[in-house]
């Protein structure tokens, strides 16, 4: 079948076309993204494998993978180019400065090399109809940014992290004048990149309305909850009775996560039957096992991250699932990934992340919450985790299962990205998207 928007351009039907796309138009999209597998990011390559299975035409600029630890990948060497395929997918990686520090200025380092770096690949910008920006970090849209400046090619962006937020709420960046200096700096470039976007994705409630009122035009603006699997294959897990009761935390290993709260609040709850797990990696992982020595917290143990398609394992260990958080601003308009991936383990769940994830823990009956940053609470929360039964995880697992079909599919979600998408292309060369 010929697209029509191939004539007279041989060099931009290198894509290649199989059916008509969903919406009835077939388009080049640019995936952009600093992080992409075989790190543990997985939304980038799914957006790009769905788009690919509708039709469209689909290539990949990234960089090489070092995310989270912050170290390249084994087999890995950075180089000007390197052209790897994905099954049917052409993924382009670019060096960048590798950095996962909490050093501020090391960091920004290495996210504003990545966008340097991609800015130099015009080529794969121009045969584009739009530009999908994995919108974390936030200078990842750097180089649509400009390519819209320059050759009208439309970009999309899908916000997963507010900045500057997230930037001056990190343990990077203390209070005083250098938060302030940055703030200025960031946010006048954020709202032009919000105005300039022919559309911009937020992933959770609170974050639409917060990107509206910093100057993303409101009808561009669209909420996308994040998935993590198939609704047809989330399925509530058997409920395990009897101590010690497992309370699981799998992910990054981060400053954020507020992991040190946990451990404390486990160790306090330790006869109460509470087992708390640490799955993964990040730049806090030895801080952390040092403080559960210092308590002496036998009940609290650390494991090696794992793959992705080796998370039911994990699983199926689990009795409830920490997802946690700092309290801070941010993260009150996030839903972390990690979230969607309980939700779709059907498990109950113990947060700590306030805001949209707490209120909807508690509006669907999923589990357990605290207060952010709080010892005692979590404790609290342990312990009536540990007392309940059997029953009641049944319910609360049921509840998850429920919640995430209706909310959280990931073909519902494509299907909006795709729209969005879609329309977006129709704004190539337009010259008045202001």
């Amino acid at each position: 079948m010929r697209d029509e928007r191939c004539a007279g351009r041989s060099r931009s039907c290198r894509y290649s076309r199989s059916a008509r796309g969903a919406r009835g138009l077939l388009v080049r999209v640019l995936v952009l993204s600093q992080y992409f597998a075989p790190e543990p990011v997985p939304i980038p390559l799914e957006v790009a494998e769905s788009l690919m299975a509708r039709g469209h035409s689909v290539r990949v600029l990234t960089g090489f993978p070092n995310y989270p630890a912050g170290a390249l990948y084994e087999g890995y060497r950075q180089r000007r180019r390197h052209r790897e395929q994905h099954g049917a997918l052409e993924i382009l990686r670019i060096p960048m400065i590798i950095d996962h520090s909490q050093n501020v200025l090391k960091r920004m380092i290495n996210y504003v090399s990545f966008a340097l770096s991609a800015l130099s690949v015009r080529r794969f910008s121009k045969d584009a109809d739009v530009v999908y920006v994995y919108a974390t970090p936030m200078t990842a849209g750097i180089p649509a940014w400009i390519w819209w400046l320059m050759f009208r090619v439309p970009y999309v962006l899908h916000v997963q992290d507010l900045w500057p937020d997230s930037v001056l709420g990190s343990s990077m960046v203390g209070e005083g004048r250098a938060a302030r200096l940055i703030g200025r700096v960031l946010s006048p470039w954020l709202r032009s990149m919000y105005r300039k976007a022919a559309a911009v994705i937020g992933i959770a409630p609170t974050m639409v309305s917060t990107l509206i009122e910093r100057g993303s035009p409101a009808v561009t603006t669209t909420l996308v909850y994040n998935w993590a699997g198939d609704a047809a294959d989330v399925v509530a897990r058997p409920v395990r009775d009897g101590a010690p009761v497992r309370v699981v935390y799998a992910g990054n290993v981060g400053a954020m996560q507020d992991l040190g709260t946990a451990i404390r609040a486990a160790h306090a709850a330790k006869d109460a039957g509470v087992h708390l797990e640490i799955v993964g990696d990040g730049v806090a992982r030895e801080d952390l096992q040092a403080v559960a020595r210092d308590l002496g917290a036998e009940n609290v143990s650390f494991h090696e991250p794992v793959p992705r398609d080796r998370m039911p394992e994990v699983y199926d260990r689990t009795d409830v699932a920490l997802v946690s958080l700092k309290d801070l601003p941010v993260f009150r308009g996030t839903i972390p990934s990690k979230f969607q991936g309980v939700l779709a383990a059907g498990l109950p769940v113990l947060t700590t992340v306030q805001g949209d994830v707490r209120d909807f823990v508690e509006a669907h009956g999923l589990g357990f919450t605290a207060d952010a940053e709080d010892v005692a609470a979590l404790e609290s929360s342990l312990r009536a985790a540990a007392a309940s039964s059997a029953e009641e995880r049944e319910r609360m697992a049921a509840n998850a299962v429920r919640a995430y079909q209706a909310n959280f599919a990931r073909e519902s979600g494509m299907d909006r990205i795709e729209t969005v998408l879609v329309e977006a292309s129709r704004r190539k060369g337009v010259r008045n998207n202001e």
